[in-house]
């Protein structure tokens, strides 16, 4: 059953599954999680939230629900942190083969392995942008390779991983990291360009994995694991602005909404800025979209890696 009937409440004739270009996938799991538990409420404050903005971005002078916001079900498999990475990967794959802009919206962050999976099948050459205040680099932990902080190990090893505020991780990942790619906070406190060198480690096509943890706690306090130096509001927006005018992202999912019923500041930043990427991904002011060379355009026009043999689901 859905949570809402629609998001954001828009009006139906903008959630309609056949015509709406978005999709959203909510996935109310915390299964892993191994320290501050309540992940799982992240989807439904996240939806509530979204209900009380305005729908007019100023900044890209845009209302992008107007492309179409479909709202499926909620993933509520949660049998074993496997199940749930699998059923993940199963739906996102489903709607990608429908020709829509997937994004996910979890839950916390052992989802994200059943996303990029999914988006590594579909597209070549992808770039997984993986926005956090951890590594997730660990192979296996607490027995599973499937918990939360195990969430890239994968993406290490099948994509072009990109990594983005990191300031937290065990000395273990350090072997497994590729450090020309990994942007530590307390280098780019210091690097007034540092935008410019993660965009020359992209590929074309990028996936965006944004765990909320990636933001300061003093602008994002509710987050299973808060860790102080973390990005700001308006230093993001300006990163991913550029991200999605200089690259083809393809999908996005967000992740470790831990909500405070005494404090609901957080709740809406992640609905904002959830809002703010569709809207920088569909604005139709040529600045906000991404330069795609004519040799190229079978990218735009989300050209797969699989085609006969795929399963229907």
């Amino acid at each position: 059953m859905k949570i809402n009937s629609t998001y954001a409440g828009i009006p139906e004739e903008y959630a309609n599954p056949a015509t709406a270009k978005i999709v959203i996938i909510t996935v109310p799991y915390d299964g892993t999680s191994t320290w501050q538990k309540g992940a799982d409420k992240g989807p439904k404050a996240f939806l509530e939230a979204s209900e009380n903005m305005e729908l007019y971005d100023i900044e890209t002078d845009s209302e992008v629900y107007k492309q179409g916001v479909f709202l499926a079900e909620e993933i509520i498999e949660n049998s074993s942190p496997e199940a749930v990475v699998n059923k993940v990967h199963q739906e996102t794959k489903k709607y990608i083969n429908r020709n829509k802009f997937v994004t996910v919206f979890g839950g916390e962050h052992s989802i994200s392995i059943g996303t990029i999976r999914a988006f590594n099948e579909c597209f070549d050459n992808l770039t997984v942008l993986h926005i956090d205040a951890h590594a997730d680099l660990r192979k296996e932990y607490q027995g599973s390779s499937y918990n939360h902080a195990c969430a890239v190990y994968e993406a290490n090893t099948t994509t072009n991983l990109v990594q983005v505020g990191i300031r937290s991780m065990d000395i273990s990942e350090k072997r497994t990291m590729n450090e020309d790619k990994v942007f530590f906070a307390h280098d780019m406190v210091v690097n007034e360009y540092w935008i410019e060198d993660v965009i020359d480690q992209l590929t074309t096509n990028v996936f965006i994995t944004f765990d909320l943890d990636a933001l300061d706690p003093s602008i994002l306090p509710s987050t299973g694991t808060p860790e102080p130096g973390g990005l700001l509001y308006y230093e993001t927006l300006s990163f991913l602005k550029t991200v999605f005018r200089k690259k083809n992202v393809v999908g996005f999912d967000m992740v470790e909404l831990c909500p405070n019923k005494h404090d609901t500041s957080s709740d809406f930043l992640a609905a904002k800025l959830f809002y703010k990427m569709l809207s920088y991904k569909f604005s139709s002011d040529e600045i906000y979209n991404a330069d795609i060379e004519s040799d190229n355009l079978k990218i735009v026009n989300r050209i797969s890696k699989f085609k006969e043999n795929d399963q229907e689901f």
